[in-house]
């Protein structure tokens, strides 16, 4: 498929009286037509500044884009000045933002916050913009769309809210939407039906998708390929299947083992990560993940990882977590084994549970 978004080397830092915190160091990617990318990791691991990087959407200052590029159909959008930008944003690549009653406007009907997109990227006189956002709705699923349209933010539920924030990211049939946590704060239920109804968006328009996200069961059904993240930097990178059949970094191991098990004992404890993110204006040495990982080696503190482990596999690591004997090893230092996936051994992190 043709390259519709390639970030490469992407560096973004924020400037405080401390110094330097680089929330993403160096990552790179592609993002396909028609392609649905998921991003994944905990809270603090660059997702959202990616995100926002990529639509120069951060406060400059105090952030800052050191390093990299961002191609958007060839076109460098590092180098855009602003007002190239926001013909960018908003038409060509949209954005979903992650609490859409703080990113709708309170005192604006819905019908006029949808007008106002499609009569500044598209063009179109206020009838033939109205008639629009009233299909745009029923695209997404509200009910009873006129009446709707007059109605203000706060009289909508939290999913409507979030199908009425697709609404206007998809109102300019864009070529890529970003979708930053589109299900947070949504029950399961409400949940399932916005990843429904983007995945159903996708194949309807033929838009490239990236979701991020902190529960790989989120993007588990919807995406294509899969960026684990963690403190800045991607530490796996694999078709979606491949990440959940065949993990080979020790980080992805603890966020599949802290996934709540349909099968566990009743009365028997959620699994964590052992220790907290890096300190990013102190961020450690080699590995990023090393102080919290019980495979790593001596060469981890010292040397960052690089490494490919097959046909489209990215994974930076030093170690084979495959490797019945490195299994052992981390199984004593709290690794706790569940179960063959995909020929290798997905686990669990627990601390003092050897």
């Amino acid at each position: 498929m043709p390259k519709l978004l390639e970030v490469n080397d992407l560096k973004t830092q924020f400037r405080t009286r401390e110094g330097p915190i680089q929330a993403v160091n160096g990552i790179s990617f592609t993002v396909n037509e028609g392609e649905a990318v998921g991003i994944v990791g905990e809270s603090g691991s660059g997702k959202s500044v990616t995100a926002l990087s990529i639509l120069r959407l951060l406060p400059m200052p105090p952030a800052q884009i050191v390093d990299g590029a961002v191609l958007f159909q060839d076109q460098d959008l590092v180098d855009l000045n602003e007002a190239e930008m926001r013909r960018i944003r908003g038409g060509k690549i949209s954005m979903i933002f992650q609490d859409p009653i703080s990113s709708l406007n309170p005192v604006m009907r819905i019908q006029d916050q949808i007008v106002e997109t499609l009569q500044l990227h598209l063009g179109l006189s206020k009838a033939e913009a109205r008639a629009r956002a009233r299909s745009l709705l029923e695209a997404v699923g509200i009910p009873d769309a006129a009446r709707r349209l007059r109605g203000y933010p706060h009289q909508f539920s939290g999913g409507m809210r979030q199908r009425v924030m697709i609404a206007i990211a998809i109102a300019t049939n864009p070529k890529l939407l970003i979708a930053d946590e589109p299900t947070t704060a949504l029950d399961v239920t409400i949940q399932a039906q916005i990843l429904e109804l983007l995945a159903r968006l996708r194949r309807d328009l033929n838009t490239s998708l990236i979701l991020i996200t902190h529960d790989l069961g989120v993007v588990a059904g919807v995406t294509d390929r899969i960026l684990v993240m963690y403190a800045g930097h991607i530490a796996e990178r694999a078709p979606t299947e491949e990440i959940f059949d065949n993990p080979r970094h020790p980080y992805t191991l603890g966020l599949l083992g802290a996934v709540p098990r349909l099968d566990a004992e009743r009365g028997s404890d959620l699994v964590t990560i052992p220790g907290s993110p890096p300190d990013l204006l102190h961020p450690p040495t080699g590995c990023p993940f090393q102080p919290r990982c019980p495979f790593k080696i001596d060469k981890c503190a010292t040397y960052p990882p690089d490494l490919k482990v097959g046909r489209d596999h990215y994974s930076a690591c030093w170690v084979d977590v495959t490797d019945p004997k490195e299994q052992q090893r981390a199984m004593q230092k709290g690794f706790i084994p569940l179960h063959p996936v995909g020929g290798t051994l997905a686990g669990e992190f627990s601390a003092g549970n050897a």
